[in-house]
């Protein structure tokens, strides 16, 4: 089976419309020439020049005239007054009377072409002439067969050329237009083996170099996309190994009664944290799953937005109380059209985070502002702060501030990308502000279309 390539194409595709052109061309013509070719004027000067050496040659010399004529293809007919016909050439050649009368009394001695079919290669001219003073009809029958017949094989010849010469042409111009292709042909494949790295050059501005800037980016996107999932895979592994590691450990030495009875149940304890955090790990990755399949239920409601702050406050009481936090609260009464549950995550996040990462004594303040055109709420902390170089990267999968933060924190990193795809989902938008050594603060911006002023009571 022979393999049907873009340039066999191309070239096979450009052959087949030339020949068809030509072909096309060739009949228009063979239909057309003679209309074109055959032009009156010309005709009517040949009848001119051949009346005028009838004119001038003597009648006993007439056969030789019209012998010689007929050597170049006209065939000459003369009738007098009287009808007497005159003819040295072909015998079929024949004039009507009515024609021959017509003639003879025409006022003006001029060329007359006789009706003729636009395809007949041939024509009959009559003019009035005198020959030893006495009126006569010539008659001309030109025959352009031969030069007709010429004509056509110089266009077919021509034709044939242009075919030829063309098939080369395209031959040599087809390359040009498939190598771009093959390039990206043998990239595509390269890319498929999992090398990311190839990129095409092209310094061309029509569709193929779009297309060849198109794969460059794609295969960017798709390095990047590998990186995240190499770096995913990686995150993933490493956040469940760790807590199995000191379950497993522990376990072996309960097991074994390595551990004595009375420390037995500081190790039942720290088992115990390791599977919740397997546990919190799990329901992050799923829940994140979720949010990424766009299908995650999504039930927007009407509700308090400073009332759900509170609760989540409420709820997070015993986490901020063991730290000796200060919470201060500035919340004003506002409404918001959005889905509670996932606005509630948002919340309990942020403010988990906020407790976790800020020392013992310190102060959380929380404010909700409401404007013409957005609510504003912002979680302030005391904590250690996060460097600069860290902050574009907070809300990356698995990302940790590692210098920033103290040993004993434990958590998995998808809070926050959480937190900003939910954001993301109705619209809003969370920026960062730290300093480190003075705390950090979270601002989301909540924007009208998901916001409605409060009903008066």
């Amino acid at each position: 089976m022979i393999k049907k390539s873009l340039y066999l194409r191309i070239v096979g595709t450009f052959i087949s419309v030339v020949i068809i052109s030509l072909f096309i061309s060739y009949l228009i013509n063979s239909l057309f020439f003679h209309r074109e070719i055959f032009i009156d004027d010309e005709v009517k000067k040949m009848t001119n020049g051949v009346a005028e050496l009838v004119e001038i040659t003597q009648v006993e010399r007439m056969p030789e005239l019209f012998e010689t004529l007929s050597e170049f293809n006209f065939e000459l007919m003369i009738i007098n007054e009287d009808g007497v016909t005159h003819s040295f050439t072909d015998p079929s050649f024949t004039i009507d009377t009515d024609t021959v009368l017509m003639i003879l009394q025409s006022p003006e001695m001029e060329p007359y072409i006789l009706p003729h079919h636009d395809m007949d290669a041939t024509r009959i001219v009559g003019m009035p002439i005198k020959i030893a003073n006495e009126m006569n009809a010539l008659f001309i029958r030109i025959n352009f067969e031969e030069e007709v017949y010429a004509i056509k094989r110089v266009i077919f010849f021509t034709l044939f050329l242009v075919l030829f010469i063309g098939s080369l042409l395209i031959l040599f111009a087809s390359r040009y237009f498939v190598k771009p292709i093959k390039k990206l042909t043998d990239a595509a494949k390269e890319m498929a083996t999992g090398n990311f790295s190839v990129r095409l050059k092209s310094k061309d501005k029509d569709e193929v170099g779009e297309l060849i800037t198109s794969f460059n980016y794609m295969a960017s996107e798709l390095g990047k996309i590998d990186k995240m999932r190499e770096d995913f895979v990686s995150n993933v592994s490493h956040e469940i190994q760790s807590p199995l590691t000191s379950i497993r450990g522990f376990t072996k030495a309960l097991r074994d009664d390595v551990i004595p009875k009375d420390h037995q149940k500081e190790y039942l304890d720290i088992i115990y944290q390791e599977t919740e955090r397997l546990s919190r790990l799990s329901e992050n990755l799923l829940r994140l799953a979720s949010l990424d399949s766009e299908h995650h239920p999504y039930h927007p409601s009407k509700y308090k937005l400073d009332e759900q702050i509170r609760r989540t406050v409420l709820a997070t009481e015993p986490l901020w109380k063991m730290k000796n936090l200060k919470i201060k609260l500035d919340l004003e009464s506002s409404e918001v059209l959005a889905d509670q549950d996932l606005f509630e995550q948002v919340w309990l996040n942020l403010i988990t985070n906020a407790i976790r990462y800020t020392d013992d004594q310190g102060t959380i303040e929380i404010h909700l502002q409401k404007r013409s055109n957005e609510l504003i709420v912002s979680i302030k902390d005391t904590g250690k702060g996060i460097p600069e170089e860290a902050i574009p990267h907070l809300f990356e999968r698995f990302y940790k501030v590692d210098k920033a933060r103290s040993s004993s924190v434990k958590g998995n990193g998808l809070g926050l990308s959480i937190v900003k795809k939910i954001l993301s989902l109705h619209g809003c938008s969370i920026r960062v502000v730290s300093e480190e050594g003075l705390g950090s603060t979270f601002i989301i911006k909540i924007p009208n279309k998901g916001y409605q002023a409060p009903s008066s009571l």
